[in-house]
């Protein structure tokens, strides 16, 4: 990385992570993914049994691997029919710690988050007790305004083509289009401006892009 944009990274980061703080989040910074995976793992008990929902994120720093070799873990993808699939996203739901992403982060420690079924949303808020948010630095907008901007117009229609056809706008062109269809995967937004109980949400910010 060019030193300019790791200084420059490093200090929007830390002013990141007071602002996070003072809202009550558990909040650290790590200037690469590889520091990024040791924080997260520090914060996850040995026995507890983990799950997560659909973060890129987590994956780019090899924290979904390193659970699943370490812990019990709850995951989705094991499933051998919709069914079973629907069954262990609620399992998910009372998981000790829950790791997911954050589709955006105000300048002023607001996370924002856009979901089609309100799983990963559902778990930030209410069920795990220790929940980890691994937050590029790309995530990072000026406002609560931006933030929603970018959950529905950057991230979604990424995820959009992880999904396959579902028919949507942002599926079909790759931009957001607004809409209410069946298969619209901005259903639930979602902002967490506070943390509570102190401290349950953990997040990480790294110093590099990680997810979208």
């Amino acid at each position: 990385m060019n030193p300019a944009m790791k200084l420059r990274n490093e200090k929007a980061g830390l002013k990141l992570v007071g602002a996070l703080k003072k809202r009550h989040f558990d909040a650290y910074y790590c200037a690469t993914k590889e520091d990024a995976l040791k924080q997260a793992l520090s914060l996850i008990p040995g026995n507890h049994t983990v799950s997560w929902g659909g973060c890129t994120s987590a994956e780019e720093i090899g924290l979904i691997d390193a659970v699943k070799k370490n812990y019990q873990v709850i995951d989705r993808d094991t499933a051998s029919s919709p069914e079973e699939r629907s069954r262990l996203m609620r399992q998910a739901l009372l998981a000790d710690t829950f790791i997911t992403g954050t589709n955006a982060v105000s300048e002023d420690g607001q996370l924002v988050n856009i979901d089609g079924n309100g799983n990963r949303v559902a778990a930030m808020i209410y069920g795990p007790t220790n929940v980890i948010v691994i937050c590029g630095i790309n995530k990072m907008v000026k406002t609560v305004e931006d933030a929603y901007n970018r959950a529905q117009t950057v991230a979604a229609p990424i995820n959009a083509q992880r999904f396959g056809d579902l028919g949507t706008p942002c599926s079909k062109n790759g931009t957001c289009g607004d809409c209410i269809g069946e298969k619209c995967i901005c259903c639930y937004a979602v902002t967490t401006r506070v943390c509570r109980p102190a401290g349950k949400i953990k997040v990480i910010v790294v110093g590099e892009e990680a997810g979208f």
